[in-house]
């Protein structure tokens, strides 16, 4: 919950590629009090099964940038073991000899000011992602 001297911030994801909500995966928060500072690790928490992240913590008084980062690996490795698992035997092999994941993790830093709350939705699919300042 932001106050009238601290921001606050929740995300949630969107799996584009299924069209469902990614549950499970870690999202940490850190802030600095200046483009110059040194970030530092405020916690973290996990997607809900509506791939909500509602309980991040608060910045703290003077913080002036913010970062979330995803780790969205576990979540493809275990979406793409059980789409394997679901897979008939006429399916076709793996169209692609890439990494198994192309985005490993995903930062995202954005400015705040104190009293304002920032949602930031990640639609993520495998091979890209996009954000924006939700409501």
């Amino acid at each position: 919950m932001s106050t009238s001297t601290t921001a606050s911030v929740s995300t949630h994801i969107l799996d584009t590629s299924i069209g469902r909500p990614a549950a499970g995966v870690a999202v940490h928060l850190f802030a600095r009090p200046g483009r110059d500072a040194d970030w530092v690790a405020l916690g973290g928490s996990a997607t809900d099964a509506d791939g909500r992240c509602k309980d991040l913590p608060a910045p703290p008084v003077g913080t002036t940038q913010v970062r979330l980062d995803f780790a969205v690996e576990p979540y493809f490795r275990e979406q793409s073991a059980n789409q394997q698992a679901d897979a008939q035997q006429d399916a076709p092999a793996n169209r692609d000899s890439g990494p198994a994941v192309f985005f490993p993790e995903v930062a995202i830093t954005f400015a705040v000011v104190p009293g304002e709350h920032y949602h930031v939705p990640l639609l993520l699919n495998p091979f890209g992602y996009s954000v924006y300042r939700g409501s």
